[in-house]
């Protein structure tokens, strides 16, 4: 099949083209990027007149509770909220019922995945037997059966010495370690941070040192052990100054922002929504804008949603005792665009590079370029338009979203998987 897409802002990174033009698709791979292509005879045209068209979205941390906890989300409602989100491939985390610790649990989530999910769906294996932090995962039968790095994510392993070991044995398979930075006896019962919204609700607050001790720790095994070593979901400023100095000492570190963390500060949370819980917490304001600052100078370098979907009846009106989490897939790029592109924070180019070609090159997948001879991994995304976002409308089966009823502008217009439109407004 052929399918031209028509009159877009082809944005790739990875040759830092940005211009109007048209591309070409014959099955799945792209077969020309020019001004004039439309006497060839196609299939399917696809007009993108004042849209972007980047390469497909790339998310490094979602959580699609398949398998075990599917009453929270499956791998297709996952999949499909992935794809109307504008993902093409996304990476599933660890924490599901079972955790995903061996081989034979691994290869089995991937074969469910290939053959009920639009997009392509990467797994990551645990850093412990069942997230427990006390026995390490065989890396080379994780990686054997297809896993594309490891996590403890939901968790933190506190053991520094297991976790050396951890980046030892994640070195000696050529994995990534996704790591989620909380120190959990710091963190205790801590439900939001630890700032003057949390005082005036008197609910026990989540410092920024929770993050930032368990950063520092992690970047100096990383350093040792010469490990590569990706952060999760940063939110404070410090957090940003010890990840640039790794960086400038040449430690292989990366490191990902959510869209809620440089949105939203704990001044936004609404006394008695659970929708506003998440790990790590929303941060001060001073912490909001390290993040885009972080995000502007290359320090961080994606941008990933932490999809993270949980039934109604785990965000209930008890906020100490509601989940962490929020749903992300079908909410990134508005807020994106709302919040970084919109205001000149970013440029959609780097929009691209933050979330499609900067993952690629971390997980070292040939994705992320709009090139002649590359797979169609493509992402059309309207950027004018402005909507209400509405949790009724998600694909997700996750409907906790603190977003509800924000103004926002940009759509995603077409998703193409491998040639192959998976979504189309």
């Amino acid at each position: 099949m052929r399918t031209r897409i028509n009159n877009g802002r082809i944005l790739n990174p990875a040759t830092k083209m940005d211009k109007n033009a048209d591309i070409l698709i014959d099955d799945n791979l792209i077969v020309a990027i020019s001004s004039h292509l439309e006497d060839i005879t196609v299939d399917k045209v696809i007009d993108a007149t004042n849209c972007y068209v980047m390469p497909g979205l790339i998310d490094l941390h979602v959580h699609l509770r398949d398998p075990g906890l599917t009453y929270k989300e499956t791998l297709e409602t996952g999949t499909q909220a992935a794809a109307k989100g504008g993902f093409t491939t996304i990476v599933a985390m660890a924490n599901t019922k079972p955790i995903i610790d061996t081989g034979e649990k691994l290869r089995r989530v991937l074969e469910s995945a290939k053959a009920s999910s639009p997009i392509q769906v990467l797994q990551v294996g645990s850093v412990t037997k069942n997230l427990e932090g006390k026995v390490l995962t065989l890396a080379k039968e994780l990686k054997e059966a297809g896993a594309i790095a490891l996590s403890e994510d939901g968790k933190t392993v506190m053991d520094a010495g297991l976790f050396r070991h951890a980046l030892q044995q994640a070195k000696e398979q050529n994995l990534i370690v996704l790591a989620h930075c909380e120190d959990e006896q710091m963190k205790g019962l801590g439900v939001f941070h630890d700032g003057e919204t949390a005082k005036k609700l008197n609910l026990r607050g989540i410092s920024n040192a929770v993050e930032d001790v368990i950063i520092a720790r992690d970047i100096i095994l990383a350093k040792e052990v010469g490990a590569k070593l990706h952060i999760c979901h940063c939110t404070t400023a410090d957090g940003v100054k010890m990840i640039a100095l790794a960086k400038n000492n040449n430690i292989p570190i990366t490191a990902e922002v959510c869209p809620h963390h440089f949105t939203l500060t704990d001044e936004d949370i609404v006394p008695g929504d659970s929708n506003y819980k998440m790990a790590p917490p929303l941060r001060s304001r001073e912490d909001v804008q390290a993040m885009i600052k972080g995000l502007q100078e290359g320090i961080i370098d994606v941008i990933a949603s932490d999809h993270a979907p949980h039934a109604d009846h785990e965000k209930t009106d008890d906020v100490s005792n509601a989940a962490f989490g929020i749903v992300g897939l079908e909410t990134a790029v508005s807020l994106v665009i709302t919040e970084l592109v919109k205001p000149g924070f970013l440029t959609p180019l780097q929009m691209a590079e933050k979330m499609s070609y900067n993952p690629a090159q971390i997980l070292g997948l040939p994705k992320g370029d709009l090139q002649v001879g590359k797979e169609a991994d493509i992402t059309i995304i309207d950027p004018h338009t402005e909507y209400t976002i509405n949790k009724e409308t998600f694909v997700s089966m996750g409907k906790n979203t603190p977003f509800h009823g924000r103004k926002v502008f940009g759509q995603v217009k077409v998703t193409i998987f491998q040639g192959k439109v998976v979504y189309e407004i």
